[in-house]
C-alpha cells in the first residue's frame, strides 16, 4: 500500500503515517516490524529509550527493500543533552541499527529544568552537517522551547512530535508548529488503550464510513495536517491503520471529535515544562 508523502521545511519528504515501536521488542517485535514493512510501512519510529532500535535496523536489513525507501526516526535520551554526549549517542544509535544515516532524529524531551536543550539542538545541527542525519527535529517541545532553539541556532526543526489524540487535541501546539513551518507528528494518536475508540461520535462515524474507530481517528489526524505514529502489534490493525485515504471527514465531523478533549487529557500527565526523563 502506497503512503502519501509530505514535504518538510528542509525539502525532504516524510510519509503521512508511520509505525510506532514503543514496547515492540525482541524476536516477536522483529516479526511485527517485518510484517508492517511488507504491508507498506516505510516510516519507522523508534527511540533509544524504547529499546527497539536493534530490531528496527534488523527488520530493514531482512526486508530485502533498499534502505533508501525507508524513513527511519529515532530520538535522543535526556541523559545525553550535553553537546559531545549527543554527538556520540547519535553515532552509537547508527551503529546499533546498522545504518549510515537517520532520515529524522529528534530530541525526545526538552527537559527545561535542566536547560540543556539548546546545546542538544546544536549537536543535531552539527550531526546534520556531518551527514549523519538528513532531517532534524524535536519531540514534546512547547512554543517557547521552539523559539529558543530557532533564535540561538537559526535552524528550525522539521518536525515536532507531540502527544495528540481525541482527549488531547493540541490545537494550540498544532497551530504553533504550523506558524513556524514545522510538521506535527502525533505520538499515541489513538490514546494508548484509552476509551476514545468507544466514544459514540467515533463509533457513529465508523459506521457511517464503514471504517474502524481507529481509522476514523487516524483520518482525523491526517486531515488536520498531522502525521500519526500508531503502534500496533496486531497485524490486522497495522493493515487497517494504513487504509485511511479513501474517505474524508467533514469539517463539522472533525470539530465534533475535537469536542472530546479533556482538561486533563494527557495519558500520563506528561507536561513538557515539568516532565523529567532521567533515562
Amino acid at each position: 500500500m502506497k503512503v502519501p508523502l509530505i514535504t518538510m521545511n528542509d525539502g525532504h519528504q516524510i510519509p503521512a503515517i508511520g509505525l510506532g515501536t514503543y514496547q515492540i521488542r525482541g524476536g516477536a517485535g522483529l516479526d511485527q516490524v517485518l510484517t508492517a514493512i511488507q504491508d507498506g510501512y516505510r516510516l519507522l519510529d523508534t527511540s533509544t529509550n524504547y529499546d527497539s532500535e536493534g530490531i528496527v535496523g534488523e527488520a530493514i536489513r531482512r526486508s530485502g527493500i533498499p534502505r533508501s525507501e525507508f524513513f527511519v526516526t529515532t530520538k535522543l535520551p535526556g541523559k545525553y543533552h550535553h553537546y559531545e554526549d549527543a554527538l556520540m549517542m547519535i553515532q552509537e544509535s547508527l551503529f546499533r541499527m546498522g545504518l549510515d544515516y537517520f532520515d529524522l532524529y529528534l530530541i525526545h524531551w526538552p527537559l527545561p529544568k535542566r536547560g540543556l536543550y539548546v546545546e542538544a539542538w546544536q549537536a543535531l545541527v552539527t550531526a546534520q552537517k556531518m551527514g549523519l542525519i538528513r532531517s532534524i527535529g524535536v519531540s514534546n517541545f512547547e512554543s517557547e522551547h521552539l523559539d529558543k532553539i530557532i533564535e540561538k541556532t537559526g535552524v528550525t526543526p522539521a518536525v515536532n512530535q507531540i502527544e495528540i489524540h481525541p482527549y488531547w487535541v493540541q490545537e494550540r501546539m498544532v497551530r504553533a508548529n504550523e506558524q513556524r513551518g514545522i510538521v506535527s507528528e502525533a505520538w499515541s494518536p489513538l490514546g494508548r488503550g484509552s476509551d476514545a475508540l468507544k466514544e459514540s461520535v467515533i463509533v457513529e462515524l465508523a459506521e457511517k464510513y464503514d471504517k474502524t474507530p481507529a481509522q476514523i481517528i487516524l483520518r482525523w489526524h491526517g486531515q488536520r495536517g498531522i502525521i500519526p505514529i500508531p503502534k500496533s502489534r496486531n497485524l490486522q490493525h497495522q493493515r487497517e491503520n494504513l487504509a485511511i485515504d479513501d474517505f474524508e471527514l467533514s469539517q463539522t465531523e472533525i470539530e465534533r471529535i475535537n469536542l472530546l478533549e479533556k482538561p486533563d487529557g494527557r495519558i500520563d500527565g506528561q507536561d513538557p515544562n515539568e516532565y523529567e526523563e532521567f533515562e
